[in-house]
């Protein structure tokens, strides 16, 4: 969750209800906009003197700033050099920062700066897995995708300014401006098949398993269908205008290119020496920023808590702790903005932040010693419970949303709120981060005996094949090593 900031937008109960849900069923990308790590304080401007440097300073703070480990930092940094060798721009050079976040990422930016996350590092099992990322964000540097995609942007605002300015019948200008931005996104997404495609190309001359990129986009794709309350039964339905493609896609594709250059088993893995080089990695969120337990979000840093309503799954983001309760017809959202130390949190509730709110319904109250506020508004198909509650020098809210409320989830949405207080000593102290340990499997393990150790709220038997790149009644091979998450 982010750091304290004011919050100026005026939003509709369904648009905060979009962001909330909507951020909780993203799939991983290779864009820097879904993230899930706090922001720590950016540098000051004086400090950040280009557009390079300032967008650079973006993203780590956006990411939760440079993870630093000295012995992942080499390994990510020998890879590329053989990437480079083996590229169609030798010439290029790339700088590769490891961003402290969770998330599944990886991204270029038009200077050859290259980024990836603790968050994929773990997700990867060998470093063929981790090449075919690397290269194909290269690929995006190599085929200039960020110089053509502004030009194309430039192109669509420009079919925008004509259906709104000259184009005097709406639906002529409607259907003009619609095209452009389906041309913009399919543009995208064939952006992304071709530096699919380049990528196992630089992967495969360098010596790389090409079916790296095959085995991680599966494992990608695993890893958000475990994040997806529900899932989709098609999974395009939510990506038919996302700028890259759907991960069932992409490796189709990535099988296809990988095909071209040999037979599975084609080309270095190098599984053993990449495991050993994460052990004992951060995993999940850094505690600093805040991290979940199951239903419960403890933010030691800021030294409070709270407990989700039963039967929820809650999502720390950058911008705030989303949640959503399976079946999807009950959400939340949490998070801090700054209020005048004189304006009432009653005053806050109704001051326009949110439309639809019942100004019958703002009550003031105290939760656990801490003043609050709470209030209702409605939508179209969900209602609202909004609570302000100020900790400190700061507010945070609570909004709650359920399609088909009643005395029930209205008395669940209290209680969470009820639950949120101030942190023990004892609970700051052993809020530690997980970590990634690697194990060597032994006679008598079985993956049911070892998914027990995974110091996982949920799904620790799916969570730990996903990790390893394991298949539903695959056998471990003794002495083979793998990944288990522990305190």
């Amino acid at each position: 969750m982010t750091e304290p900031r004011v919050t100026s937008a005026r939003l509709s109960p369904y648009t905060a209800l979009f962001v909330l849900v909507g951020a909780l069923l993203t799939a991983c990308t290779s864009s820097p906009d879904f993230v899930r790590v706090s922001l720590p304080q950016p540098p000051p401007r004086s400090e950040i003197d280009t557009p390079a440097q300032r967008e650079h300073a973006r993203i780590v703070a956006s990411y939760g700033g440079v993870y630093d480990d000295a012995k992942l930092e080499a390994m990510v940094s020998e890879t590329v050099d053989r990437l480079v060798k083996a590229s169609e721009r030798p010439e290029l050079r790339y700088k590769v920062v490891i961003l402290n976040s969770s998330a599944i990422n990886a991204f270029a930016l038009p200077n050859g700066q290259l980024y990836v996350t603790r968050g994929l590092l773990a997700l990867a099992n060998d470093r063929s897995e981790l090449a075919s990322v690397l290269s194909h964000e290269m690929s995006h540097v190599i085929a200039r995708h960020a110089q053509i995609r502004e030009d194309q942007a430039r192109q669509t605002a420009m079919i925008a300014t004509i259906a709104n300015d000259v184009l005097k019948d709406p639906d002529v200008g409607a259907l003009a401006l619609a095209k452009s931005k389906l041309t913009l996104a399919s543009f995208s997404r064939a952006q992304e098949f071709e530096a699919d495609g380049l990528g196992i190309g630089i992967a495969s001359r360098a010596g790389f398993d090409p079916y790296g990129a095959v085995r991680f986009l599966g494992d990608m794709q695993r890893f958000g269908e475990l994040k997806t309350p529900g899932g989709d039964a098609d999974p395009r339905a939510s990506d038919f205008l996302a700028t890259h493609p759907a991960t069932p896609e992409r490796v189709q594709n990535a099988q296809a290119n990988a095909r071209a250059f040999g037979t599975p088993g084609t080309g270095a893995r190098e599984r053993a020496e990449y495991l050993a080089r994460l052990d004992g990695m951060v995993y999940g969120e850094d505690p600093s920023e805040g991290f979940v337990r199951g239903r419960r979000f403890l933010h030691p840093k800021l030294g409070f808590t709270f407990l989700a309503p039963p039967n929820f799954t809650l999502d720390n983001t950058a911008q705030a702790v989303l949640g959503i309760q399976e079946g999807g017809d009950q959400a939340l959202r949490f998070d801090v903005v700054q209020v005048a130390a004189e304006q009432t949190l009653p005053d806050y509730l109704n001051s326009g932040w949110i439309e639809n709110v019942d100004p019958r319904s703002i009550q003031q109250f105290t939760i656990n010693g801490f003043p609050a506020a709470g209030a209702t508004a409605r939508g179209k198909e969900w209602s609202f419970k909004l609570y302000a509650v100020r900790f400190g020098s700061d507010v945070y809210r609570f909004i709650f949303a359920a399609k088909k409320p009643t005395a029930a989830t209205d008395k669940a949405f209290r209680d969470s709120l009820n639950s949120f207080r101030r942190m023990t000593l004892l609970e700051v102290e052993n809020a530690k981060p997980l970590r990634i340990k690697i194990v060597n499997v032994g006679a008598n393990d079985t993956i049911e005996s070892l998914s027990r150790k995974m110091a996982v709220s949920d799904k620790k038997h799916e969570r730990f094949l996903v990790l390893n790149g394991l298949n539903p009644g695959e056998k471990l091979n003794p002495g083979a090593s793998v990944k288990i998450v522990v305190e």
